[in-house]
């Protein structure tokens, strides 16, 4: 029983070691490219503004976007 335990340590040991990184794999220097503009899921961000506004405007009875509004569009 207690070889079983004292592997069965080891293992969840090894397990939980192996997830946490030692350095980190984004490294301070290389972060800057995760800035760039072209890294963006939006071609044309003020439009995509706009639109937001108006789908939660319309939308707003629903939520889950983080803002507020009973669907009239004046806020």
């Amino acid at each position: 029983m207690l070889p079983r335990l004292a592997f069965i340590t080891v293992a969840v040991g090894l397990l939980l070691g192996g997830c946490s990184p030692i350095q980190p794999w984004v490294k301070p220097y290389e972060r800057e490219h995760f800035a760039d503009p072209i890294m963006s899921f939006n071609r044309d961000p003020v439009s995509n503004v706009y639109f937001d506004h108006v789908f939660e405007s319309r939308e707003g009875a629903r939520g889950a976007t983080g803002t507020v509004g009973g669907g009239c569009g004046c806020n």
